[in-house]
């Protein structure tokens, strides 16, 4: 089973009234050197400014992004090329994050690779350390900077720091 971390930045709270203006995912190994970057054209035409704000591209840029329907396709014959076994999605938020990739995939490819289930980094983390008023977030060695990729690959160094030196007992092909 490969573990695969993504992060979402949206132009609002829920699809298909907003739209997944971008993401990343990178697979959840020592290197981390399996990464995936995609931009989509909106499927809406309404949007929060503020919300897209954080993504730091404007409404016009992002009307130039690519179809949703090629990205979500590339994202599935990436993950059928890079992962071993079934691939298993986590994420900092994943209640946002599976939202909208899970809608995307079976909106545009008729299933998501990943199934039904999914995991979220923070609650683990938790559950680990047995206190509900922490988080992971010191754990991640490259800036969260809001690039989904970026943001992926912190999250995926969180990760590892909990296998490596916490103890986490988890199978990472």
């Amino acid at each position: 089973m490969s573990y695969i971390m993504i992060d979402c930045e949206t132009d609002g709270p829920i699809p298909p009234d907003y739209s997944m203006i971008c993401f990343g995912a990178v697979v959840v190994e020592p290197t981390l050197s399996k990464t995936f970057y995609g931009q989509l054209r909106p499927i809406s035409d309404n949007y929060m400014s503020d919300a897209l704000a954080i993504s730091g591209f404007s409404r016009e840029e992002t009307l130039a992004f690519d179809d949703p329907t090629e990205v979500m396709q590339q994202f599935t014959d990436w993950i059928v090329k890079n992962s071993t076994g079934k691939p298993f999605f986590i994420s900092d938020n994943n209640g946002f994050d599976w939202q909208f990739i899970n809608w995307y995939f079976h909106r545009f490819t008729g299933s998501n690779p990943f199934g039904y289930s999914s995991t979220n980094l923070g609650s683990l983390y938790k559950g680990m350390v047995k206190d509900t008023f922490v988080n992971f977030k010191h754990l991640r060695r490259t800036t969260h900077t809001h690039h989904p990729v970026d943001d992926a690959l912190g999250n995926a160094e969180a990760l590892l720091t909990m296998k490596t030196e916490m103890g986490l007992k988890i199978r990472l092909d």
